[in-house]
């Protein structure tokens, strides 16, 4: 199966090289970092270990992850890996996730830092909390069951393309999930390990950041229930 794996990265310049070389050989065909307007040398770091790197100076996790599939839909993969450049995803961990897709058993593999294994203090209580709830929430309103919004995943190209992503900020994951319960897409957890990150977390490591964050996905969830995704 042929996979990329797509890298939204600001200021993580002393991470992404080691998230790059950790990738299983052979795994991945082409690596797209996309730089959301980073001042450290993030994309040249990249560029260095071999990837593929798209500036994209709208901020936000979504704009960075749009940008980074703009580029792969020139010649589309046929499943794609989402993974953090801060070094708090394992990368091993990408056969797991890839797996039930190339196998033909999913559409979409949600990586599960709740099953997994955690570095303390590595998913704050603040994290936690957020996950309990959207995923509660979901469960209640799309009967989709997931124990984690984690950004650490794998989708067939596909299945993404039916999924017209747009979400340009924190709302990404959720959405996705959200979209994929409605679609009734094929989807599964696989337990992941997670890291404390390399650096301070620019969402949930802040007060204002987790807040901002916490309200988005609520949000996401409202305003598809209001137009009627149920």
């Amino acid at each position: 199966m042929i996979a990329d794996a797509v890298v939204p990265a600001l200021d993580e310049a002393a991470a992404i090289g080691g998230v790059i070389d950790s990738l299983p050989p052979g795994l991945i065909r082409r690596i797209v970092v996309c730089d959301n307007g980073s001042r450290d040398g993030t994309g040249d770091v990249a560029r260095a270990r071999g990837a593929t790197v798209v500036r994209e100076e709208r901020r936000g996790y979504g704009s960075a992850c749009l940008a980074g599939l703009a580029v792969m839909r020139r010649d589309p993969p046929e499943a794609v890996l989402f993974l953090d450049a801060d070094g708090s995803d394992d990368p091993r961990d990408a056969v797991a996730l890839l797996a039930p897709i190339a196998e033909g058993r999913a559409d979409l593999v949600i990586g599960s830092r709740t099953l997994g294994r955690r570095e303390p203090g590595a998913l704050l209580p603040q994290a936690r909390f957020g996950n309990w709830l959207a995923t509660g929430l979901i469960h209640r309103f799309y009967g989709a069951r997931w124990t984690d919004l984690g950004p650490f995943r794998a989708v067939r190209w596909s299945a993404l393309e039916r999924l017209a992503m747009r979400d340009p900020d924190f709302g990404w994951t959720v959405e996705m999930q959200v979209k994929a319960a409605r679609a009734k897409l094929r989807s599964f957890e696989v337990p992941v390990s997670y890291r404390r990150r390399i650096g301070r977390s620019k969402i949930s490591g802040t007060l204002t950041g987790a807040t901002r964050a916490g309200a988005k996905i609520l949000g996401t969830i409202a305003l598809d229930l209001i137009r009627g995704g149920r």
